[in-house]
């Protein structure tokens, strides 16, 4: 049985480079469309790794706990829904349980009026303490483009979004009034300097200023802990499901005195709509599969019934001799397979190597206000192991065709073919 297996791979790769012109043709054919799937695959994995990255390193974290039914109104950023001292204690005590937890940091999210003592408009903000939020996420002070970065925020300073340091004509240095409502419906104020200019970004968070938790207590009179948010940055990326459901299953099973559950665990994708971009560069990803598929479907299937028809003679020859029709069907399926293994491995070869090239010249691009971010281009085995089985499947289905139409061929008629 080794022997005829042997034989018929033999004869298959020994017709291949009988007809090289038409063997180099068709795996440059299935070259390219390896290369241009695993350059695409590379690449956009690359550009969505990375605005991932500034999105929930400089603004979200990877994920967040609430209040429950907190998040179901947080355009109006409600004070009545903060997390109490007890409650934020029990978080604290479950992320501590978490080793994929590397850092958290507390929040009051709060809406309020912006004084320049000339005019008057509404800002959102996030109150912080400066060091757990750098830990959560520490992109954000590169998202400072005036004022000091070193240290985020003190006391007594606020950081304010660029559409309304533009609008108001507010510089670094200038101080400034905040006036919010607090939980009981009563106004405070407060004066604050400007620490820093913030670079405008999209959708909601283009009017939030940041400002140290501490001066948020002053500003809504609060004496007691009450967090509106808890931040959370994992190790890895890569355990953030494992970690969602973890931290999902033991905060869900603390309820109230009504039986409710007291929190809800988001992760970033729940919270930034960059998650449907996310998911349209996997869908682009997908139909660029399907015309690799395509590709290789339409070339290998091509290559076979030509070889078929130029080779009928042959075909009732080798039938006439008595070859079975089970082994005149497996040269050519053999032949697809080869044609696609060529293919697939020249294609690869030269899609590391562009990879690779692409790293040492370490690309750059700005995206918005960030510029000089590094394009890394990666792909994992198993994303390359996809792809060539893939292939390789494809080219010998492809071929199963045209090898079932040569292996029942009349030996008779193919003789008589001129």
């Amino acid at each position: 049985m080794e022997g005829i297996v042997f034989n018929i791979f033999k004869l298959a790769a020994r017709n291949l480079k009988r007809y090289k012109r038409r063997t180099f043709l068709t795996s440059m054919l299935i070259t390219l469309g390896v290369v241009a799937v695993l350059l695409f695959v590379s690449i956009s994995g690359s550009f969505k790794v990375m605005m991932i990255s500034q999105i929930t390193d400089s603004m979200l974290g990877h994920l967040q706990i609430h209040r429950k039914g907190y998040l179901a109104s947080i355009d109006s950023l409600p004070l009545n829904r903060n997390l109490s001292a007890k409650q934020v204690a029990k978080i604290k005590q479950v992320l501590a349980e978490e080793d994929a937890v590397d850092a958290y940091a507390l929040r009051i999210k709060l809406g309020a009026m912006f004084s320049n003592f000339a005019e008057t408009t509404n800002i959102r903000l996030n109150a912080v303490f400066p060091e757990q939020e750098l830990n959560t996420v520490p992109l954000l002070s590169t998202r400072i483009v005036q004022g000091q970065s070193a240290g985020l925020i003190n006391k007594g300073e606020v950081l304010i979004p660029e559409l309304i340091a533009k609008g108001m004509k507010v510089k670094v240095g200038d101080a400034i009034v905040l006036v919010a409502n607090n939980k009981d419906g009563s106004v405070n104020g407060l004066s604050l300097k400007v620490r820093g200019i913030l670079e405008g970004i999209s959708g909601p968070g283009g009017r939030d200023g940041v400002i140290h938790l501490e001066d948020a207590k002053t500003l809504l009179r609060i004496t007691d802990v009450e967090i509106s948010e808890v931040a959370i940055r994992l190790k890895n990326m890569d355990q953030l499901s494992q970690t969602y459901e973890a931290l999902k299953a033991k905060l869900s099973s603390i309820k109230n005195q009504q039986g409710q559950p007291v929190f809800e665990v988001h992760t970033w994708e729940k919270l930034s709509p960059f998650y449907n971009i996310a998911k349209m560069i996997d869908l682009m990803t997908f139909f660029i599969r399907i015309m690799l598929v395509a590709i290789v479907l339409v070339s290998i299937m091509n290559v076979m019934i030509m070889a078929v028809y130029e080779r009928i003679n042959e075909i009732g020859t080798i039938a006439a001799i008595g070859t079975l029709p089970s082994r005149i069907l497996g040269i050519f399926v053999v032949e697809g397979f080869l044609l696609g293994i060529l293919g697939t491995a020249i294609g690869t070869v030269i899609s590391l190597i562009a990879i690779a090239a692409m790293n040492a010249f370490q690309i750059s691009f700005d995206f918005g206000r960030q510029t000089g971010l590094r394009l890394a281009p990666t792909i994992s085995a198993g994303e390359v192991a996809v792809v060539v089985l893939t292939v390789i499947g494809i080219a010998v289905v492809a071929s199963l065709q045209p090898a079932y139409k040569a292996a029942k061929m009349d030996p008779i008629v193919a003789l008589r073919h001129v």
